[in-house]
């Protein structure tokens, strides 16, 4: 008997595939609601706040950082689960955990820390979010990580290598890495995840982008995503011409973007279950990617991400900070990497344990990834004598 009010082809948390050990139901909580209250309750969760969107956190108050934006995905997924009759409460799980691994700095620290890996095995912030939960957090006396539902860790893990995925389903036969081997989809929430995450961030980055000083509406009106809604915006509200309601006129603009997409992600997954008829969550592994724009909005929306990608995250003031926090972290990996004892005593204790260099380098990563944007640097400036940020 499927959960009522959900969907035949939605996770039902009554069948869920368990967890790696083995635990008593809560009494008053479904699975996929005690792994979202997990989640929530991590150190990794409370770190998001220091850590990096675009905008280091030093650079504003009022710039998204990871946890900020965490939460508008979760919001986003769970809106969009509602009508959609998919399982709300693991879409929020997935949502909130989706960036758990992400290194400080953003890119510029993932990208430099995967450099600095590159001989052993690499670093994927989407592989560290699930070695998050299935490791490094510690809180439970039976078991490491936060033991969390099969179908919330396949979510969480968006995106893998199939070298990694070998790695994972040589220590899990059939388990979260065995879809990338396979070349199957994971469920509908996750889905729903992936692409709550990408229209959060396009709308965001223009805010912040624009707060900062580093994008204009001048510049904002070559893309047809957001031109359309700004002449809607005028439109409905002709006084937003004004030059002292220009914030206003942006916060309208990207309102009704957001609306836009997640009322077009309705209707085409809609018509995209209508077409292919899923009967269970099983069937949708097999089936193309259901939960979609169409494509004038895919369009669209890909035209935005490679503004942002010119105007904004290459802007000559954004690489100039990521340029000095791609030097914090490869540094830092160099001195840990010489200076063991300088990281704190959990860490020390698994790098002496660890039996290969490789297995040293990870212990080193999982240290570096943990790290908030200001900590990095604090840490930076005490084993180097520079401060390079802040």
């Amino acid at each position: 008997m499927h959960e009522a009010g959900l969907a035949p082809y939605a996770c039902d948390p009554q069948q869920s595939r368990g967890r790696r050990y083995p635990e008593e139901p809560a009494p008053t909580r479904t699975p996929y609601q005690r792994d979202r209250d997990r989640i929530v309750h991590s150190t990794a969760f409370r770190r998001l706040v220091y850590k990096t969107q675009v905008f280091l956190n030093h650079e504003g108050d009022l710039f998204r950082t990871r946890l900020t934006h965490s939460i508008e995905v979760a919001q986003l997924g769970r809106s969009i689960a509602r009508s959609l009759r998919l399982n709300e409460d693991l879409v929020e799980a997935i949502c909130l955990a989706h960036d758990l691994g992400h290194t400080p700095f953003g890119h510029a620290g993932q990208d430099q820390l995967h450099a600095c890996m590159a001989e052993h095995g690499g670093f994927e912030h989407n592989l560290q979010s699930l070695r998050v939960v299935d490791r490094l957090e510690r809180r439970y006396p039976q078991f490491d990580g936060l033991n969390l539902c099969f179908e919330t860790r396949e979510g969480i893990l968006k995106h893998c290598s199939a070298t990694h995925a070998r790695v994972l389903e040589v220590d899990e036969p059939g388990g979260v890495g065995a879809r990338f081997l396979l070349r199957q989809q994971p469920s509908l929430e996750a889905q729903l995840c992936n692409l709550s995450d990408e229209i959060a961030y396009n709308a965001h980055d223009i805010d912040d982008g624009v707060r900062s000083g580093l994008l204009t509406l001048e510049q904002l009106q070559a893309i047809p995503l957001f031109e359309t809604r700004r002449q809607q915006a005028l439109a409905e509200y002709p006084a937003l011409a004004a030059a002292g309601s220009q914030h206003r006129l942006l916060y309208e603009t990207i309102r009704r973007m957001l609306s836009a997409q997640v009322y077009d992600v309705i209707d085409a997954t809609r018509q995209a279950l209508q077409d292919h008829c899923p009967g269970h969550v099983s069937e949708v592994r097999t089936m193309p990617v259901l939960v979609r724009f169409s494509s004038e909005m895919h369009d669209q929306s890909q035209a935005l991400k490679r503004f942002l990608f010119a105007h904004l995250y290459r802007h000559p003031q954004v690489v100039q900070t990521t340029d000095s926090a791609r030097q914090v972290v490869r540094e830092l990996f160099a001195a840990y990497t010489q200076q063991p004892q300088a990281m704190k005593p959990v860490f020390l204790q698994r790098w002496a344990e660890a039996n290969t260099a490789s297995e040293r380098a990870r212990v080193v990563a999982d240290f570096i990834a943990g790290m908030t944007d200001r900590f990095a640097v604090k840490e930076h400036e005490r084993l180097t004598g520079q401060r390079l940020l802040g």
